[in-house]
């Protein structure tokens, strides 16, 4: 059986947390390369230069980081200006270390036959804490 007829998912999501965590654990800056005109991609469009941004996602340069098998998304400032940033993998192009540009840089073709959503989630909110009590 072939891959396709399989259906795998991507491998680009669990290969970019694995190089994110590497990346921190070594002290340095990890960086994302994204295509900035893939569909629902939420990146600052003044900083975007030939459909491409790079992002510093370092853990000190961003607020609620979070990558999942869909996207990475999370809070950073932008000339002072805050903004939510929502990368789908299939707009990442590479995640590597500012220090030493060691990384991955990912095949464009992983995603072709996978069709993207068409919205955005909604930003999870935070959940209520449990109200169990004892009965007598």
């Amino acid at each position: 059986m072939s891959d396709q007829e399989i259906n795998l998912t991507p491998t680009r999501p669990y290969l970019a947390r694995a190089i994110y965590e590497w990346i921190c654990d070594n002290q340095l800056t990890p960086y994302l390369l994204v295509d900035a005109t893939q569909p629902n991609t939420n990146v600052p469009a003044q900083f975007v230069k030939d459909g491409q941004i790079v992002l510093n996602t370092a853990p000190h340069a961003v607020h609620q980081l979070h990558m999942d098998n869909q996207a990475i998304s999370f809070s950073a400032r932008f000339g002072g200006v805050a903004q939510n940033i929502y990368v789908p993998f299939a707009a990442l192009i590479g995640i590597y270390a500012r220090e030493n540009g060691q990384g991955l840089f990912f095949d464009a073709s992983e995603y072709a036959n996978i069709n993207p959503t068409t919205e955005q989630p909604e930003p999870e909110t935070p959940k209520k804490k449990s109200s169990l009590r004892i009965v007598d």
